[in-house]
């Protein structure tokens, strides 16, 4: 049995997984597409569809924008698709030039622009979700506000979200909106644990030692708290878990995954989604059996023995 995700009044058939389209469109040159990335891209997406995926997850800068070109073609190709998704897409990094260095940028110029560039590559006229890839330490919340405001009310985004922000900046922005944010998008997995351990040494001196998780302390619990739809990348962990010689979590991995006859990652994913926040793990890979393998996490429940077995395993070191 799966855990119902309890935060979905703000979306339309959320699913469990969600695809993550880095993958797609690519080499990450200026070249154009090929049938092959088209193809490549067609059966990626049919697996995500095969095992329950709804919401496929994209950001202008993914193939410096081919991934959304390459989805729009496959849109293109067969309109019917359009209804059959919800689509999501993130904006706010700036890569270096020959002038700038790399720079966020979350000003309500760029936000609009983007999302104008967006919809022309996708070859729609709405995105549902639409996501602030990294805090800009320029952010104006007002700013970013009017930005969503124009594109709302011209049809352009449905929802707004963010990523990589933790709940002091969630709250920040949260006060010009007067909308919900729907989304935030984090590094959360076996490797990453930072947000959990917010929540679990951030009052011992364990903390110290671990300071990554500070400055996630609280993070999930006002995603709960608000509504906030959690979602994961990295979920896989770039297959630090693949062999279970590496480390004695992945050991624990495989053993738990050889107990319910599935596999390593669907135990990775399961891991996730057996949190009360109703985590959503993205799955990047662009191979379409890979794809349809996960399918097997959203039957696995694990229990708390084992959920603790994998997170404190992984941590490397015991909860304090």
């Amino acid at each position: 049995m799966t855990r119902a995700l309890p935060l979905h009044h703000h979306l339309r058939d959320a699913s469990p997984l969600v695809y993550g389209c880095m993958a797609l469109g690519g080499d990450w040159g200026g070249g154009p597409l090929t049938e092959a990335d088209i193809a490549q891209a067609h059966a990626a997406v049919e697996a995500a569809l095969e095992i329950g995926i709804t919401l496929f997850d994209h950001a202008d800068i993914y193939r410096r924008g081919k991934a959304e070109a390459v989805f729009g073609q496959l849109l293109k190709r067969d309109p019917s698709l359009r209804a059959r998704v919800q689509l999501q897409s993130k904006c706010g990094i700036r890569f270096a030039d020959d002038r700038d260095v790399g720079r966020y940028d979350l000003s309500a110029a760029y936000i609009e622009a983007s999302v104008d560039g967006i919809l022309q590559r996708l070859g729609v006229e709405q995105i549902d979700i639409l996501l602030l890839h990294r805090p800009d330490a320029l952010m104006e919340p007002a700013e970013v506000a009017q930005a969503f405001g124009r594109l709302k009310a011209a049809g352009k985004v449905n929802h707004l979200g963010v990523s990589n922000m933790h709940a002091g900046q969630m709250r920040w922005l949260q006060t010009a909106l007067a909308e919900p944010l729907v989304v935030n998008q984090l590094e959360l997995s076996l490797a990453k644990l930072d947000a959990i351990d917010g929540g679990t040494t951030f009052n011992d001196p364990q903390a110290a030692t671990r300071p990554g998780g500070i400055a996630w302390a609280g993070t999930l619990e006002y995603a709960q708290q608000h509504g906030v739809q959690l979602q994961a990348w990295g979920s896989l962990a770039q297959g630090r878990f693949n062999n279970p010689a590496a480390s004695p979590a992945a050991q624990a991995v495989h053993d738990i995954a050889e107990a319910h006859r599935t596999t390593a990652n669907a135990v990775l994913l399961a891991w996730l989604l057996r949190h009360p926040a109703g985590i959503q793990p993205i799955i990047g890979s662009g191979n379409a059996e890979r794809i349809r393998a996960c399918g097997d996490a959203t039957r696995l429940q694990l229990s708390r023995e084992e959920w603790y077995r994998l997170y404190v395993t992984a941590r490397g070191q015991a909860l304090p």
